[in-house]
């Protein structure tokens, strides 16, 4: 039924770009940055990418910041905000992002309420299972009836106001049973197109390792890839 699988080849076209007019300069990141999450996820995820960058990652979390409400209703929206929020808080320029899964069977949904549908305990196989009922309900069962995309979009902000925004997709189907040991948000039931695994059976590695060593396959390593190029140094 919805466990069909392709055979993997090239990693599918990079999406979403956000980029300034030529005429207008990057702000280049050095040393401390915070990075404004409360999600231990993305902030291993958000390390492991700034690693072989000339910055000192630090989180909100360990500055004991707080997390502000997600008021925006887009993902570029929440993630400003919550950059902004970080870099006024702190003195430090802020990096934040905003990210979540988009099912076209479900108009969207659940889009920038992805972490609302797992609940208040972040029940993420609770939230799988609602996105399989709401599929099963529209008789979505077919690879063709199951389209998904993930999108970040990741905002640098300074204490003085200036910020950078980037954004990436990655277009897939959804799959049932989720499968795979690697249970982080959506990704056990998140199949990426050209590929015949689930972002669950992938390694860290695999799903957001860098070139040359990575596809940068990832929505988040998508747009940090466009992110380093316009703002970070390598060590």
């Amino acid at each position: 039924m919805t466990d069909d699988r392709s055979a993997e080849n090239a990693s599918p076209k990079i999406r979403g770009t956000i980029r300034p007019p030529p005429s207008v300069a990057r702000r280049p990141v050095r040393g401390r940055l915070l990075i404004a999450t409360h999600n231990s996820g993305k902030l291993m995820e958000m390390r492991a990418l700034l690693t072989p960058y000339r910055v000192e990652a630090i989180s909100a979390g360990e500055m004991g910041l707080h997390e502000p409400e997600e008021t925006a209703t887009t993902f570029r929206g929440n993630a400003r905000l919550k950059a902004e929020a970080a870099a006024r808080a702190s003195g430090l320029p802020a990096l934040a992002d905003d990210s979540g899964l988009a099912v076209d069977a479900l108009g969207g949904a659940p889009g920038i309420h992805s972490a609302r549908w797992a609940g208040p305990n972040r029940d993420f196989a609770r939230g799988m299972e609602k996105i399989e009922e709401e599929l099963r309900a529209r008789g979505a069962t077919t690879p063709a009836r199951r389209t998904a995309h993930f999108i970040s979009a990741l905002c640098v902000a300074w204490p003085d106001g200036r910020v950078e925004e980037f954004e990436g997709r990655v277009d897939g189907t959804l799959v049932w049973p989720p499968r795979g040991p690697n249970a982080f948000g959506y990704d056990q039931m998140f199949m990426p197109d050209g590929y015949n695994r689930t972002f669950g059976e992938m390694s860290g590695e695999e799903k957001h390792g860098l070139p040359p060593r990575g596809n940068g396959l990832s929505h988040r390593a998508r747009a940090f890839l466009k992110l380093a190029e316009a703002c970070l140094e390598r060590r």
